[in-house]
């Protein structure tokens, strides 16, 4: 028998379009906190560390650990890092799909152990490019890479909040190892600052990537390795020239500044201080960001932070002479230098829908892939050693490319604008 309102039933088993909405919609908290905390240490003992080869750098350039290397070999090596993490990025996307956020996590801790502990035994520079470059970089990114969406699947009024107090961990671990790798290789050796970098960080990045938890069965994400349709939206492309550019002067600032210290008379300390105080600078300013991102515009504040990284360059490093002008500069661009990692993931959620979020986020990757790797190249090619201002050049290259930067992010507000009315 039939009730005349309908199979009631069937009614109560059918969820609403509205239950659907609510079941997917991020719940701004929660477990989402657990995430944030624990992405926090991701990105402190993957980025962090990474973050700290500016010290490694300026100790390659000044003892010729490998009599048969040119300075291009350790610029390139730095850069080699990024990009390798960036070019697996469709990978990861595709084994996340097929298996799970985890898989392809466990598999980068066991990279990247693999990467530092062989390259604390290398002997010829070619041992050095496959170890902390291309192990080290893989390692990385399939550390790092799945974990970005998870911040953005548990949150949406705080969004850029939650990302910028992942994004500040590389702050807090450039900091740690900095200081770290620095007093090691003083008191011990580099080899064992590489080694201890391997047990310290992977033990902490293990933890972290158990008790992680995405939503992706409730958000059935599309993750495409490489989704070519995405590609033809303007303002996809204003942002992946964005992310292009910024990549290029944020590789040189944060490469060169300790070898930079050295030019202009400075100590070993205080060239790793320096690089310690950028890193700081980093880890109290992407928080800020994240909070200024979610109360005056994810796009604006993007646009004008890197607009104001780039005008620093001139107005601070341009004339800086002194230890305390350069700290001074250190902790300023530190809060600034990496407004692309604290942003691209609520940028991306912004543009494109979270079903499409990981997809648009590899193409974001793929776009770093040759600033990362040959940014650095040119600023140390750029150096004009015995000239008395010896990174003049590379200093201007890096706020240029910011500014230029800021100009496709204040291209995708007018865009963006233009398509609200």
């Amino acid at each position: 028998m039939v009730s005349p309102t309908g199979p009631a039933i069937d009614r109560q088993s059918s969820p609403s379009s509205q239950d659907v909405l609510l079941s997917t919609s991020p719940p701004d908290g929660g477990y989402g906190w657990v995430c944030v905390i624990a992405i926090f240490f991701i990105n402190c003992f993957t980025w962090g560390a990474v973050s700290s080869y500016g010290v490694y750098l300026e100790n390659y350039l000044s003892d010729e650990y490998f009599p048969e290397a040119q300075p291009m070999d350790y610029a390139f090596i730095g850069g080699l890092i990024f990009a390798m993490a960036m070019l697996v990025a469709p990978l990861v996307t595709i084994i996340s799909r097929k298996y799970s956020t985890k898989v392809p996590m466990f598999l980068g801790i066991a990279l990247l152990a693999i990467g530092y502990v062989t390259a604390s035994f290398a002997q010829r520079i070619w041992q050095l490019y496959l170890s902390q470059g291309v192990a080290v970089g893989v390692g990385l990114g399939f550390t790092y890479i799945p974990s970005i969406p998870i911040v953005s699947q548990w949150f949406d009024k705080k969004r850029s909040l939650a990302n910028g107090i992942c994004s500040a961990g590389s702050g807090i671990g450039g900091l740690i190892f900095s200081f770290m790798a620095d007093a090691v290789i003083r008191n011990v050796s580099l080899g064992w600052a590489l080694r201890l970098t391997a047990i310290v960080s992977c033990s902490v990045l293990l933890i972290a990537t158990v008790v992680i938890r995405d939503r992706n069965s409730v958000i059935q994400p599309t993750q495409r390795g490489f989704d070519a349709q995405l590609l033809r939206q303007p303002q996809v492309m204003l942002l992946l020239a964005w992310a292009f550019i910024s990549i290029l002067g944020y590789m040189t600032l944060l490469f060169s500044l300790p070898d930079f210290a050295r030019s202009i008379g400075l100590s070993r300390t205080q060239a790793a201080t320096t690089n310690a105080v950028l890193n700081l600078g980093t880890a109290v300013g992407r928080p800020v960001i994240g909070i200024m991102s979610d109360r005056c515009g994810r796009i604006e504040v993007a646009g004008i932070v890197t607009l104001v990284c780039g005008l620093s360059c001139f107005a601070i490093w341009l004339p800086a002479e002194s230890y305390g002008v350069l700290l001074l500069f250190s902790i300023i661009s530190g809060g600034m230098l990496g407004v692309f990692w604290v942003t691209i993931g609520p940028l991306c959620a912004e543009i494109a829908d979270l079903k499409d979020l990981q997809s648009l986020l590899s193409l974001s990757w793929l776009s770093t892939i040759l600033p990362a790797a040959f940014s650095e190249v040119i600023g140390l090619k750029l150096r004009r050693p015995n000239s008395g201002r010896e990174y003049l050049y590379a200093q201007i290259y890096s706020g240029l490319a910011y500014i230029c930067a800021s100009a496709f992010m204040f291209g995708l507000w007018i865009h963006r604008r233009r398509g609200t009315s």
